[in-house]
């Protein structure tokens, strides 16, 4: 008798999946990126949204060293956690 392999499903269809996905090794050309623990995580339109999802990040896990990435000055800035 034969094994039954089970298929797995797709997690979304075919039409749904977003087309342009970002790739997290591609340096960011505009806005600002988070970087965890040296490795681009999601990109952001306004330095204070990425500032504050970096605290909030380390307000979770105190041990990452979370940095916001300023596309156009190519600068990078350590996001401190709020005590």
């Amino acid at each position: 008798m034969k094994p039954f392999k089970h298929k797995p499903e797709e997690t979304q269809p075919e039409e749904h999946r977003p087309r342009n996905a970002q790739r997290a090794d591609i340096i960011p050309t505009e806005g600002f990126a988070m970087v965890v623990d040296g490795k681009l995580k999601a990109s952001f339109d306004d330095e204070q949204v990425a500032q504050a999802a970096g605290v909030e990040l380390l307000t979770k896990f105190p041990m990452l060293r979370v940095e916001v990435y300023n596309a156009k000055t190519s600068v990078r800035t350590k996001v401190e956690a709020v005590s």
